[in-house]
């Protein structure tokens, strides 16, 4: 469960920005699938789900590549560069092209993050120095990082330092035996263990201090932080394939979408290193064959299935997907019965979480979303940089922003910002005089 991620000097966001799910005080109306936690005592809440608003080149895409770099900096362990991967978020491997490029001096990038895992609470946060933009060959270093458990903090690294909390009691039962007896050696250990490109967290700190920990951190990115950078160049996942026994109900999902013709399958191509593939089925009732669904169907239809078992397993697992463009191509009626679905108390048991960007003005509902649902990003046309801000941030006395009010009329004539005004006519008509 996603309470909140933050990130500051990264491409667009030259200053930090804060991506909350947490409920905004005093909000009224629309409580469905508020979800909550108590841990130790303290009670947690969160929105099950959240939309992104604002103009091309905003930084919509940029906040969930934000996630997405930071999920694989974790997994990773270090703030060196990677193999290049198949992703279309560069920043996944070459970590150069993250500082924001109108900086002249260097500055620190920023991420941190608030979940909740396992009946644990855990805030973790980074910042590391790896200079300016497209600066390969810059001496990198991690400049703080900063783990919390329960609310209450077990370590603290600075470039050059690294203190436990006094009271490391507290976190007895995640702790490796061998350093509740040796906690003075174990410590002058992880002391002298750190590498300024390596994070403590994933190294020293997993095999001297927790390993228990470390492993329910990695297993949350790794299965319960779902991010989709670019959702119109998705294929099929390979996190369905556990799930590939709930083909028949595909059959069922794609019938209430609208395909009704023709039966979609999902098959194994032996030249695809046995990866999950969508298919349609043609012919007679005599002679049938399987083809490519995307030589067949409309693109919808197969952007929607291969989306479609990623949802499965976020509502089943009560993960957080994040998609990039979610509902591109698909029909705003099935995205907004998608949402619906995950505002469904009955349905949504296992506290999953959507959040996505759009373009898509209808989704800007009162009776569809909570005001602190709706986000909007929106570029500042001087300084080239963005903001992110909530809809809930401008109060509710006196304003267009309360309950009740039409919020899709109000966007358009810019009453939130995150709108551009668009007008193309003076460089169409120089294209025709001067041809």
């Amino acid at each position: 469960m996603l309470l909140k991620f933050e990130t500051e000097n990264y491409k667009i966001f030259e200053s930090r920005i804060s991506f909350s799910m947490i409920p905004a005080p005093k909000q009224k109306g629309l409580d469905y699938s508020i979800l909550g936690k108590t841990i130790g005592g303290k009670p947690y809440k969160a929105l099950c789900s959240s939309v992104i608003y604002g103009p091309n080149a905003a930084g919509k895409t940029n906040i969930i590549g934000a996630m997405q770099a930071f999920k694989n900096i974790i997994l990773r362990g270090n703030i060196r560069n990677a193999d290049p991967v198949n992703s279309p978020n560069t920043a996944d491997f070459a970590l150069e092209v993250i500082p924001n490029n109108t900086l002249k001096e260097r500055k620190d990038v920023f991420f941190s993050i608030h979940f909740i895992h396992d009946g644990v609470s855990v805030k973790y946060s980074l910042s590391m120095d790896i200079g300016l933009f497209l600066e390969v060959n810059y001496d990198r270093s991690i400049t703080e990082e900063i783990l919390e458990i329960n609310g209450k903090e077990l370590f603290r690294r600075t470039k050059d330092t690294l203190d436990f909390n006094p009271s490391m009691k507290y976190f007895d039962k995640f702790l490796i035996a061998d350093y509740v007896k040796n906690s003075k050696a174990a410590t002058a250990i992880a002391r002298s263990s750190l590498n300024k490109t390596d994070l403590f967290l994933m190294n020293g700190f997993k095999t001297i201090v927790s390993s228990s920990l470390v492993n329910l951190i990695s297993e949350y990115f790794t299965e319960q932080f779902i991010t989709v950078y670019h959702a119109d160049i998705v294929g099929m996942f390979p996190v369905f394939r556990k799930q590939m026994a709930r083909d028949k109900l595909l059959d069922e999902a794609v019938s209430a979408f609208g395909v009704k013709a023709n039966k979609l399958v999902y098959y194994k191509d032996k030249n695809n290193n046995d990866t999950p593939m969508l298919g349609s089925v043609i012919g007679s009732k005599n002679k049938k064959g399987i083809m490519p669904a995307e030589l067949f169907e409309s693109y919808g239809t197969v952007r929607f299935t291969y989306m479609y078992p990623l949802l499965v397993s976020a509502m089943i697992s009560g993960a957080t997907i994040i998609i990039d463009e979610f509902d591109a191509s698909i029909h705003p009626m099935a995205i907004m019965n998608i949402i619906n679905i995950f505002h469904n108390d009955e349905i949504n048991k296992n506290n999953a979480q959507l959040i996505f960007n759009t373009h898509n003005p209808l989704y800007l509902n009162n009776n569809l979303f909570r005001r602190d649902e709706i986000k909007f990003v929106d570029r500042d046309d001087e300084t080239m940089c963005s903001k992110l801000y909530s809809l809930s941030d401008f109060g509710t006395k006196g304003t267009n922003a309360r309950k009740g009010k039409d919020y899709m009329n109000n966007y358009f004539i810019n009453e939130y910002g995150a709108i551009k005004d668009i007008d193309f006519t003076e460089v169409f008509r120089k294209i025709i005089e001067e041809s």
